[in-house]
């Protein structure tokens, strides 16, 4: 079969002449430039798999890219972005990143960093000096089973890096049991209309779930980050993050609320269902607050997505423009919590078997325990948000791959089988 097979585009609006041996529901194109390395036939179990799931009633709608050697060799647009209005995906559809908004977040820093802004070794409360006096919960159990917690002073400040990696102590209080976990749930820190600055205080109030560097702990250290990213640049995090990134690289509808009426048609709905995100608050990408997440608030495009990750597969580079670094760069896409490093893994380590922490991504470190290993390559970077938003890029076969929906309950299913069939669809 012809490698350059189409099956049906919806590009910019525009609809290209389907393929006969195309399946009628696709919405899509594979088109395997030259020097690609996937094959067209193994591919296609990809979009039919989405297909699926969106036929039983498991996801609105997906879209799905992968990108090799700077050309896209899979694009399909599956299913709708709201089943109420029946409105199709397309490449301007918005979808709410959640957590996949911290490697964004992560970048911006770094550029910051490399312009001597701030360093990885400053102390938090040197920006925010409410931090200087933040304390540690230990947990105490007695002898009739009844659990206290103790707040202790942390053993060293935290740091910046600990923002970046993960390691501040600073967590969420929306899973786990731990009483410090609880003390946050309790604590109503979304309540009102706060900016980052207030949240940031807010956080400073809480203990710490563990001393700073001694464990993975994800949670809101990249909104005290953010915070911080205002500080040392004197504007909002919106804004500095439009100066460095967002508007050199072309990431025109990327930002943190949608507040044009038409554009707001764009936004994908999950499965009515299927709408309760689980990160402790409620919130509305059409509804503007002052709080600018920096660790789970922004909204992209694929268009968009696509500019960012092809410049991370690049390393730092897009068009021409360095964006990050070289050093940067490698100190982001490097497992900062590996062996002596001094930081733990309990049963909440989200990047997952295999995996190691970067400034920003998880880091694909070994093949994993699993039997036989998972895919991908070594070296790998990846990251998701709660809104099952998932990007992967591989610098080893010089590919990204990024697929787009919002379906909080489907997407650890999801996610691992679009994997799983990509790297099947790969030739060496």
């Amino acid at each position: 079969m012809n490698s350059r097979l189409v099956l049906r585009s919806r590009i910019a609006g525009a609809v290209l002449a389907v393929a006969a041996t195309a399946s009628a529901s696709a919405e899509g194109t594979f088109d395997i430039p030259p020097g690609a390395h996937f094959n067209p036939q193994k591919l296609e179990r990809v979009g039919a798999y989405l297909r699926d799931q969106i036929a039983n009633g498991k996801i609105p709608g997906a879209i799905l890219l992968i990108q090799q050697h700077g050309k896209p060799v899979y694009r399909e647009f599956l299913g709708v972005r709201d089943v109420a209005t029946k409105q199709p995906m397309t490449e301007d559809t918005i979808f709410r990143l959640f957590s996949m908004t911290k490697p964004i977040t992560s970048v911006v820093a770094m550029q910051l960093i490399d312009e001597s802004k701030f360093r990885l070794d400053d102390p938090v409360a040197k920006y925010l000096p409410s931090f200087a006096n933040v304390k540690v919960g230990a947990e105490k159990k007695a002898d009739d089973g009844t659990k206290t917690l103790d707040l202790v002073p942390p053993n060293r400040p935290l740091t910046i890096l600990d923002l970046m990696r993960q390691t501040s102590g600073i967590t969420y209080g929306f899973y786990g049991d731990s009483m410090v976990r609880k003390a946050y749930a309790s604590a109503n820190i979304y309540a009102g209309d706060f900016d980052n600055a207030e949240f940031a205080e807010r956080i400073a109030r809480l203990p710490l779930a563990d001393q700073p560097g001694t464990l993975w702990q994800y949670g809101h250290s990249t909104d005290v980050l953010g915070r911080i990213m205002e500080l040392v640049s004197g504007k909002s995090l919106l804004e500095i993050e439009k100066e460095k990134l967002l508007v050199p690289l072309g990431m025109i509808g990327t930002g943190f609320y949608v507040t044009d009426p038409e554009s707001q048609k764009l936004i994908a709905k999950p499965m009515p269902n299927d709408s309760d995100f689980r990160v402790g608050f409620e919130s509305r990408a059409e509804i503007p607050m002052k709080w600018e997440s920096g660790g789970g608030g922004m909204n992209s495009t694929l268009a968009d997505l696509t500019r960012f990750l092809q410049m991370l597969l690049n390393g730092g580079v897009f068009d021409g423009k360095q964006y990050l670094s070289p050093k940067a760069f490698e100190l982001m896409t490097s497992d900062q919590i590996g062996p002596g490093s001094g930081v733990g893994r309990d049963y909440f380590y989200f990047p997952g078997d295999g995996f190691g922490f970067g400034l920003g991504f998880g880091v694909r470190t070994d093949p994993g325990n699993a039997k036989p290993p998972p895919a991908g390559s070594l070296g790998e970077l990846k990251w998701d948000g709660a809104s099952g938003c998932y990007f992967v890029i591989d610098r080893k076969q010089d590919m990204f791959f990024v697929l787009l929906e919002q379906t909080p309950s489907q997407r650890q299913i999801i996610q691992p089988a679009v994997k799983k069939l990509i790297y099947e669809a790969m030739e060496n």
